[in-house]
């Protein structure tokens, strides 16, 4: 059984081995300084880089952190702490509705509500459409690690004397937030690959982004541009921005279980 247990194992890490092991060996060879610091080149011309895409993409997904960890947050904690009943069961079965709807719909979403009436693609509607992708993700991690404070610990605080929101805020809050964390990182992972929401929102830009309501460039769009384009070098830059991006998502996804592994222990 230790045998057919490690054959499954294997079997599991084989596709994830093999992709991280050949966006390696085809992007790590074009990364270099100019890749991090220069703007796109020309077509025809050699070098380059996408710093831009690199500076849009931190900038898209801070803004949609403050409003995906904003509201995901509070839907969170009602859930935990307030919501009793069928409006707390409705709200529990629309995150988990908009956490199945597929991120392409979001953006089509998001166009026809910011992008039209403003006439233009925005950095804005890039980050509403990827804030609205964290809001599940952020609430129901939220809510479920919020459950998992033990329930003496809000009987000791009202007993205490104190009101239920300060009981919330400074106790049970403050118990499971390294689990509150993990739960946003692996949000702000997610959200960091997402390309097609983007290519109705912020679309995309070979310059230095002018401002939040203007097109802004990002890296997965940056990538999805250039490994569609029938240019050698072009390739070659969007396996080394693709190499980036799955370095930046392994590295949350490992700090997020990093932070989850010491609240466990810290519990044991």
């Amino acid at each position: 059984m230790r045998a057919v247990l490690a054959c499954t194992v294997a079997f599991a890490v084989l596709p994830l081995g093999s992709v991280l092991s050949y966006v390696i060996q085809k992007g790590f060879p074009a990364l270099n300084w100019s890749f991090f610091t220069s703007l796109p080149k020309p077509v025809g011309e050699i070098g380059g880089g996408m710093a831009n895409a690199l500076v849009g993409t931190l900038i898209l997904v801070t803004m949609a952190s403050t409003i995906g960890i904003l509201w995901g947050g509070l839907i969170g904690i009602y859930l935990s702490e307030f919501g009793r009943g069928k409006l707390a069961n409705t709200v529990r079965f629309a995150a988990d509705l908009l956490g199945s709807v597929p991120s392409i719909v979001i953006g089509l979403f998001v166009y026809t509500v910011v992008v039209m009436p403003m006439k233009r693609f925005s950095a804005l509607a890039g980050a509403i459409a990827l804030g609205i992708l964290m809001i599940p993700t952020v609430a129901r991690s939220t809510e479920e690690l919020l459950r998992l404070v033990p329930q003496h610990i809000r009987e000791a605080g009202l007993a205490l004397g104190l009101p239920r929101w300060k009981v919330t805020l400074f106790l049970v809050i403050r118990g499971a937030l390294s689990g509150i964390i993990t739960g946003v990182l692996l949000a702000v992972a997610r959200v960091a690959g997402e390309t097609a929401p983007l290519l109705f929102t912020a679309l995309g830009n070979q310059y230095w982004h002018s401002g939040v309501d203007q097109p802004m460039a990002s890296l997965p769009v940056q990538i999805y541009t250039y490994a569609i384009s029938p240019f050698e070098e072009w390739h070659r830059m969007a396996w080394a921005g693709a190499l980036v991006l799955v370095g930046v998502v392994f590295t949350m996804n490992l700090l997020s279980r990093f932070l989850l592994r010491g609240q466990s222990l810290a519990r044991e």
